[in-house]
């Protein structure tokens, strides 16, 4: 590659042959932009160096060691790249910063929590109106199957197979699809719903599952503006590593409750957590392996189960 190009032509050309191939790089878009920037600001002349590489990705206003790890993983693929072209292009190594995925704990909720939640939204204003009865049933189904919320407000009423008993989830994270089986409560209740949603919009302007009063799909900002109103409203306080409880840790809820289930039946969860996985999105198990490290209770039943082991050990 001539060394004379501009990174940030590099940088566009990049993003063009991958955005090609179907991926879509938005926020890694930007953040290589702002590298080329960098670089270019800093009369950087020849190949791409480590030197220039941890420079930039610790040149940021965080002063957590995280920010500058991720900001290195974002450019090695660049990196990679551009060294098919200039071999002198030094690509920075695996973890060069340690890790970047340190997630925060969520808020686990409890029973009462989500029965408290569920009526709080029933009795949003207009009274017996098609709004609370929208919330109501969205935040339950989020609970029943830990399901994203972008998800459940991307359900187009063909997706509800409730005679079936089952979603159709389509083109989620990672642009993967997949069937999500149902209970028989929540299909009732979303049979329900439904019945509801079409007595107030017999005529709707989309086809959505969740619809606003006024027959549009329901935003992603009115449910997490609803949701803030009630959690403030009901005083939650969290119990995790963030602010104050959020509307995903319903599906935080829901995968530890069922791990949580495996482990006090003593189900063999290494067998069962890939059905669990595949049934809540993840791409990778090990995303779902995650919950066992980081919720307290989980880890509780995973040390009670190993003391079980090691006593029935050195019994024999």
């Amino acid at each position: 590659m001539n060394h004379l190009c501009l990174m940030t032509t590099r940088v566009e050309d990049y993003l063009y042959a991958r955005r090609q191939l179907g991926f879509k790089l938005k926020s890694q878009g930007t953040q290589l932009l702002a590298f080329a920037r960098f670089a270019e600001n800093g009369s950087h002349q020849g190949p791409v160096t480590l030197e220039l590489a941890l420079r930039w990705a610790r040149d940021s206003n965080s002063a957590k060691p995280i920010t500058a790890a991720k900001r290195i993983e974002v450019l090695r693929p660049f990196i990679r790249y551009l060294q098919q072209f200039d071999p002198a292009t030094q690509v920075p190594p695996p973890k060069l910063l340690g890790s970047t995925h340190r997630r925060p704990a969520p808020h686990i909720y409890s029973d009462e929590e989500i029965e408290a939640l569920l009526a709080a939204a029933g009795q949003l204003r207009p009274s017996g109106g098609l709004r609370p009865a929208t919330y109501e049933t969205l935040f339950g189904l989020l609970a029943a199957t830990g399901m994203r919320i972008s998800e459940a407000l991307r359900l187009e009423r063909a997706d509800v197979l409730l005679e079936h008993g089952m979603l159709v989830v389509r083109q989620s994270k990672y642009r993967k699809s997949r069937l999500v089986p149902l209970h028989a409560t929540t299909i009732t209740a979303l049979r329900c719903y439904a019945r509801q949603r079409d007595k107030f919009l017999p005529v709707a302007m989309d086809n959505n599952f969740f619809l606003s009063p006024w027959g549009r799909a329901l935003k992603i900002w009115n449910a997490e503006e609803t949701f803030c109103n009630l959690r403030r409203q009901l005083g939650w306080i969290a119990r995790g590593d963030y602010p104050e409880p959020r509307i995903h840790d319903l599906r935080h809820t829901f995968i530890t409750n069922c791990l949580l289930r495996w482990y006090r039946h003593k189900i063999n969860v290494d067998n069962a957590i890939v059905s669990l996985s595949t049934y809540v999105g993840h791409v990778r198990v090990t995303d779902t392996y995650w919950y066992v490290s980081t919720v307290p209770e989980l880890m509780a039943s995973v040390s009670e189960r190993f003391e079980r082991y090691a006593r029935e050990i050195s019994n024999d």
